[in-house]
């Protein structure tokens, strides 16, 4: 079905509300004599006070700027054409990867506009598949999120996370499937946290932190984190703790019941990024757990990296990248779990290891080539058994199995083909589709390419680059550079149903690889924290100077996104290089360097960015904070920041204090305005406002890179 072409020809001509002679008028921020003393530095902070999200002044201020930003982004043009588009694109059904527990396959839909997926369930892939919590109808107006759902192992009960607009702090609540309804059970100041049931069935394992201050919910820096235990149709106050450490108030604390239900692992983490410590208490009879036992080391180092994948018995295989900056499989006997009986399982290879996951008795792992995703199969014993054909180039989204049963699911997707779940039937070889849909869009006229560039000091950097096939190559496209570069996370490219609206336009789409990330392996990643930061802006920046010198786009024409260590991205390359760019969009980003630690999680990512009570990390944070390296009078780049009120992970001062700054900086009547999500946070929005956002960030991209809208449209499908 094509795109009526009545409606792209309401597409006004771009002269008609971007002009370069004449600016918005913001609205005024006060100033405020805020000023700090970093080891003999002064450094000013006038818009402190925006730090406080319920405070009546910030909320006024909000307002005014929402209403500058709305009033500027309707008036758009073709901005109601491309939140059609984007909405057609968006109307497919989708699902996330099944996963089995109780002998039943669960997994998560969304019939394509909803605004939260369904929590699903079907006895086999062929069996009718049956509502187990929709959370449409217990929040119709999406301001309440579900964010995760745990069945016990006997498939009679499942525990459920909701949010207040998705912010990280979690409710639990207990549901039992035969009746459908909430059992009395209600636990609170629930945070970063992975339930996790006793094979009996009566109670589940769950972190939580101590109650915050009234007032203090969405502010309060994460500390003191503990494991409990709660029994079913008992109230919180009798939830058993089971581990915590005093000694260690800012690590993260979790853990896992082994799939035999054996032991909960408990996994330390100093850093968002990864686990470095690992712990195993033996619960005995799995069906009559002891939960006195005691939770005893098995990798207490903090020299490496050291996850659970799986155990059969009391042999433990644990992923690790000591001695293998790539990672490897090793086992042992976790009754002697020192370092010296540790044995490789699966070695490091010239790929970077990936998702690793005990299923049929076997090691299945994901590696990147070159950010490019393959699965390969290994038995327990190490023997190599070949690799999963995967549907074509792109990226393995999410990857899971059981021991006890012989098959891989897995989900697959590239940046012109939707995340698709597959079975992989490790008996027979065979690989099957899951409920497979597809949207309105047809690939075949379009291409992605990895093309490879070099950063400022050689390091070869792969670069993908979707754009329609036969694209002229003048220099004249307008374009899109995306990235990421931290806390060893992977951006390798995916499917998003907003950017075909972007390419039928004529418009290409770049996904950067950048080192901090973990497509290289561990090595990749150090080469991007702390002191050495800076080489994730230079990768981006050559990128960008890649992208116009072989004619794909001009600085003119060139727009950069990013969210939230992708924001500090975008920021901060913004600063460096003000030219390069025509707009930046940096979404919830981490903006004030020389505060971020003192504010709710920021404390975990110390260990990747370093903290400003440190004099040698203050040098380095405060030559590339966003915040503090805006000079008035310089000419940026057209920008769109955005955040979300309810952002307790960055919190939304962040983008406040860098937008004021940025508007008072501003030397050209370039916009620099800010949208504020309300009732979202920062991974959240329901579908309905997160159409809402995409085609207010596509339709400023445009209107600012002098983009006709029109222009391609006429052969959208």
């Amino acid at each position: 079905m094509r795109l009526s072409l009545v409606l792209l020809a309401a597409a006004l001509p771009l002269g008609i509300l971007i002009s370069e002679t004449e600016a918005l008028k913001y609205p005024e921020t006060r100033k405020e004599t805020v000023v700090d003393d970093y080891h003999g530095v002064k450094i000013a902070d006038p818009y402190r006070w925006l730090e406080d999200p319920d405070s009546a002044d910030t909320k006024q201020w909000v307002a005014a700027q929402n209403e500058l930003t709305f009033g500027y982004l309707a008036r758009l043009p073709g901005r109601d054409a491309l939140k059609t588009r984007i909405t057609q694109l968006w109307n497919y059904p989708k699902v996330t990867t099944l996963f089995r527990e109780a002998g039943h396959l669960y997994y998560q839909r969304n019939s394509g506009l909803q605004r939260q997926s369904v929590f699903m369930t079907r006895a086999t892939l062929e069996a009718e598949a049956k509502v187990l919590l929709d959370p449409n109808a217990l929040s119709p107006d999406g301001s309440v999120a579900v964010r995760s759902y745990t069945p016990s192992p006997d498939g009679k009960l499942f525990v459920y996370a909701t949010s207040e607009g998705g912010a990280d702090w979690e409710t639990l609540h207990v549901n039992d499937v035969s009746t459908g309804k909430d059992l009395a059970d209600t636990i609170a100041w629930v945070r970063f946290s992975n339930e996790s049931w006793t094979k009996d069935g009566k109670g589940f394992f769950y972190s939580r932190y101590p109650e915050p201050e009234k007032g203090q919910e969405f502010r309060a820096a994460a500390s003191n984190q503990k494991i409990y235990y709660h029994r079913v149709g008992t109230p919180q106050a009798e939830d058993l703790l089971i581990y915590e450490r005093k000694d260690l108030p800012t690590w993260f604390v979790g853990g896992g019941v082994s799939e035999d239900g054996r032991f909960l692992v408990v996994y330390l983490s100093r850093g968002a990024d990864r686990r470095n410590r690992l712990y195993a208490m033996d619960l005995g009879d799995p069906h009559k757990p002891n939960l006195a036992a005691a939770v005893k080391p098995v990798a207490e180092q903090d020299d490496a990296e050291q996850g659970f994948v799986g155990n059969v018995g009391s042999t433990f295989y644990v992923v690790t990248d000591l001695d293998a900056p790539k990672r490897r499989i090793v086992s042992f006997d976790v009754r002697h779990p020192d370092r010296k009986s540790w044995k490789t399982v699966v070695p490091e290879s010239s790929d970077s290891m990936e998702t690793p996951t005990l299923a049929g008795q076997r090691v299945a792992l994901q590696y990147l080539v070159d950010a490019q995703s393959r699965i390969r199969v290994f038995t327990l014993a190490g023997k190599p058994e070949g690799e999963i054909r995967l549907p074509g180039v792109g990226t393995v989204d999410q990857l899971n199995g059981r021991n006890d049963t012989p098959e891989i699911f897995y989900t697959f997707t590239s940046p012109l083909s939707p995340a698709t779940v597959y079975r992989y039937d490790l008996r027979t070889g065979k690989t099957a589709p899951f409920e497979a849909r597809k949207p309105e869009f047809d690939p075949a006229g379009y291409e992605t390419k990895e093309i490879f560039c070099k950063s400022k000091d050689g390091t070869r950097l792969p670069l993908f680059v979707s754009a329609r096939k036969g694209l002229t190559m003048d220099g004249q496209n307008p374009a899109m550079l995306q990235g990421y570069g931290g806390f060893d996370i992977s951006n390798a490219p995916k499917y998003s149903p907003d950017v075909p609206a972007w390419l039928e336009r004529g418009g290409v789409y770049a996904t950067a690889i950048l080192r901090g990330g973990s497509e290289y392996g561990e090595v990749w990643h150090h080469a991007g924290m702390l002191e050495k930061k800076q080489n994730v802006f230079d990768d981006f920046i050559a990128d960008a100077e890649c992208l116009i010198r072989e004619k794909y786009t001009s600085a003119g024409k060139l727009a950069i996104r990013g969210g939230s260590n992708g924001g500090l991205l975008v920021g901060a390359v913004m600063e460096q290089r003000p030219e390069l760019f025509g707009v930046a969009l940096p979404a919830v980003g981490v903006m004030d360097m020389l505060r971020y630690h003192k504010f709710t999680a920021g404390v975990a990512w110390v260990p990747e960015y370093g903290s400003s009570d440190d004099p040698k990390a203050f040098e380095y944070l405060r030559a590339y904070s966003p915040l503090h390296n805006l000079k008035p009078g310089t000419c940026y780049p057209a920008t769109l920041v955005t955040t979300a009120d309810h952002d307790d992970r960055v919190v939304p001062g962040h983008s406040f204090k860098f937008a004021a700054t940025l508007q008072a900086a501003q030397g050209c009547p370039k916009p620099a305005i800010i949208r504020i999500e309300t009732q979202a946070s920062h991974g959240y929005v329901p579908t309905d406002r997160r159409i809402e956002e995409l085609a207010d960030m596509w339709a400023f991209t445009a209107a600012n890179l002098g983009m006709n809208l029109s222009a391609g449209a006429g052969s959208a499908p």
